[in-house]
């Protein structure tokens, strides 16, 4: 592995989604996005849905990633995903379907409406209509 690259290993409770190496991976953050390069310092952070950009030295792979953990390495980084999603795995229909009822939720203003699942589920589906494109 040259030193531009690091190992990237993203696992699901399903399957072992990516496992290689990367020249850089962006993502969400409950804090941002964050791009990691090589030789990052130590860090661990919850990931919050949007895409994955994964670049390697044949070009950017993208992904719809949802949530879950990353632990960031100089050398490596592993992210435990609740949910991620290549392009041709992702149902535009119901992405679109999903994204017309989060937003019909989040401005139905009903006092039983519980917002933070609304923007979450507005979220994911914003992720993956992002990643079609």
């Amino acid at each position: 592995m040259a030193d531009k690259e690091f190992t990237l290993r993203i696992v699901t409770p399903e399957r072992v989604f990516y496992e290689g190496n990367a020249q850089m991976v962006e993502f969400n953050t409950t804090e941002g996005e964050i791009g990691v390069l090589p030789g990052h310092i130590p860090l661990t952070v919850i990931v919050s849905p949007g895409l994955l950009r994964i670049h390697e030295e044949e070009g950017v792979k993208i992904a719809a990633l949802h949530a879950g953990f990353a632990e960031i390495l100089p050398d490596g980084i592993s992210i435990l995903a609740e949910i991620v999603e290549w392009p041709e795995e992702i149902d535009k229909e119901r992405a679109d379907a999903a994204l017309h009822r989060a937003e019909e939720r989040l401005k139905s203003k009903d006092g039983d409406q519980d917002v933070k699942r609304a923007e979450l589920a507005l979220k994911r589906a914003v992720a993956r209509i992002e990643a079609l494109k």
